[in-house]
């Protein structure tokens, strides 16, 4: 029988295999983040147009080629979300987060679109880490994503990335730069693709990020913005760099790197990486001044960063980063009979009430096909229960990796798997004649818990 339909281009349907995966890189960025000070936003998938032209820059790739954009039946132009700065803003204004105490901390993961040639790491439809700092203009909030970014990298055993830095500088010696890149393409206006000869005239630091072959080679000999940053600017990168430094941070100045938003000013990063082909920028951020005046707001100096989860796994695994392995169940019970099914459901449900993952057979097979379905799910222990069993109160709980088996109460079954569990968890450590602290079994860390 032939499908109706299948995924479209560029999406991605995440098994219950695999997304064990997806939910440990996205815990391990939240409880990243929250030791940073970061609180979790979520806005929604769509906005109005306006938003991404006036954030995001009507210049850019992705305004111009890549947002999915549609009437809705309002009449209203609607855009699914490109990039998650421009809608994390959006909600600080509306939200009144712009009240607050200063700076103000955000994080989020997200889905996000743009409709580009799907290659590996890179989807129609992509999901996003992303943190945004409001409210600060010292450049140690500028060192501090970048250490955010990095702690992630590390705690995920992401090995061998490179952070690239640099600065873009703020509109009053942006406004020199962009004068100096316009005389200089001015000089190849007619080799230029049609949309740098559009954007020469309205924004030529958006030719530096073209894609065409020709006009990369071009830019590689076009000015650097870094030769026209003004006394402030300069100051603020050098401090920048002081302060990663302390930290251990090590990075290369990279002036090419200009980010694809018209939003950032002063500091732009990438951490890039040579394990996943051409493609191998997995995180780029920087300071905005300008953004939240631009979409209503005051006068706002923030930041932020972006990491692509697609591009993030694609990494691990060129790696071989370590993923912990999927949950199993604790438990399944192999029932028999009537009787036997009523005891299960009961030992079942009182078995979940305590947190414990607890299975039986939904389609009631035989005893050999329950147990291989039991051990094809992996689960620690079995027991089965028929009518004996029931009769009795007594059933043999088995360990399904060791094969020990340890008669069990039915009345009293979670207490008794609870020690058992434990007993065989204890029997498995080397202590090794040293007092053995019981409290990190369970998660302790101090006298009071």
């Amino acid at each position: 029988m032939a499908l109706v339909t299948k995924a479209i281009k560029g999406t991605k349907d995440v098994l219950p295999s695999e997304v064990h995966k997806n939910q440990y890189i996205e815990a391990t960025a939240l409880d990243i983040a929250e030791k940073f000070g970061y609180k979790e936003i979520r806005t929604p998938v769509f906005e109005h147009t306006e938003l991404f032209q006036r954030g995001v820059g009507d210049t850019t790739d992705v305004v111009q080629k890549e947002m999915y954009t549609f009437d809705d039946k309002g009449g209203r132009s609607i855009t699914l979300r490109p990039e998650g700065t421009a809608g994390a803003v959006r909600s600080y204004l509306e939200n009144g987060l712009c009240n607050e105490v200063m700076p103000q901390k955000v994080c989020y993961l997200t889905s996000c679109y743009r409709y580009e040639k799907p290659q590996a790491g890179r989807l129609r439809e992509f999901h996003q880490f992303g943190v945004e700092c409001f409210g600060t203009k010292s450049p140690l909030a500028d060192a501090e994503i970048i250490a955010l970014a990095k702690a992630l990298f590390d705690n995920l055993g992401i090995k061998d990335l490179s952070l690239e830095l640099n600065s873009i500088g703020c509109p009053k010696c942006r406004a020199e730069y962009q004068k100096a890149l316009k005389e200089y393409f001015m000089q190849y206006k007619d080799s230029l693709c049609d949309t740098c000869k559009d954007r020469l005239e309205r924004n030529p630091m958006r030719l530096l990020d073209c894609k065409s072959p020709q006009d990369k080679a071009l830019a590689e000999n076009a000015p650097v913005v870094i030769d026209y940053l003004c006394e402030e600017c300069q100051e603020h990168f050098d401090k920048v760099q002081e302060y990663l430094k302390a930290q251990g941070i090590e990075y290369k100045i990279n002036p090419k790197i200009v980010r694809g938003l018209d939003y950032y000013t002063k500091t732009v990063f990438e951490f890039v990486s040579d394990s996943i082909g051409a493609q191998g920028t997995v995180c780029g951020g920087g300071r905005y001044d300008g953004l939240v005046s631009e979409l209503g707001g005051q006068e706002t100096p923030s930041l932020g960063f972006g990491m692509g989860l697609e591009r993030l796994m694609l990494l691990m695994e060129a790696q071989g980063a370590p993923f912990p392995e999927a949950e199993k169940p604790d438990l399944f019970v192999v029932a028999l009979g009537d009787k036997a099914t009523l005891k299960a459901v009961e030992i079942i449900k009182d078995m979940r009430e305590e947190g414990f993952c607890a299975l039986m057979d939904l389609n009631q097979r035989s005893v050999r096909a329950q147990m291989k379905y039991a051990d094809k799910l992996g689960a620690r222990f079995n027991v089965v229960i028929g009518d004996n069993e029931v009769e009795s109160g007594i059933a043999t709980l088995k360990n399904m990796q060791s094969g020990e088996q340890t008669e069990i109460a039915l009345d009293t079954f979670v207490s008794g798997f609870y020690n058992i569990s434990l007993s065989e968890q204890l029997s498995d450590l080397e202590i090794n004649g040293e007092e053995f602290d019981f409290g990190s079994l369970f998660g302790l860390k101090g006298e009071e818990e």
